[in-house]
């Protein structure tokens, strides 16, 4: 297993189908990159929690943890509730190194892309 993991962080939701996003995301990069270790992870409402997936990629090997905060800006969770969330594993995990990038929708790639998609025409 290479020892640099990704973990797709995101709300979370009661509702299932609300993950199969993110999900979908996972299952791409598992396919675009086989063996890079890949776990979603949620903030609340869902499992498993960002601390949970950390642990299990961990425990397979992982020694390089980014964190992607799977959100359209950095509103609180990404500025406020991230941050704490990365100190408390840092805490837990000392021999690990966590990096985190920005939310995903600030990417310049994304922001064109979103704007691609609503300006498609419907399908007739």
């Amino acid at each position: 297993m290479p020892d640099h993991a990704i973990v797709l962080f995101a709300h979370g939701s009661r509702d299932p189908l609300w993950r199969a996003p993110m999900e979908a995301v996972a299952a791409r990069i598992a396919a675009q990159q086989p063996g890079r270790p890949v776990a979603c992870a949620y903030l609340e409402l869902c499992a498993p929690a960002l601390p949970d997936a950390v642990a299990s990629l961990v425990a397979q090997g992982a020694r390089q943890v980014t964190v992607v905060p799977m959100f359209l800006g950095t509103g609180k969770h990404a500025r406020e509730d991230l941050p704490v969330l990365l100190e408390q594993l840092r805490a837990s995990h000392s021999g690990v190194q966590f990096s985190v990038q920005a939310a995903i929708g600030e990417d310049p790639r994304m922001t064109a892309l979103m704007a691609e998609i609503a300006c498609e025409l419907p399908a007739s």
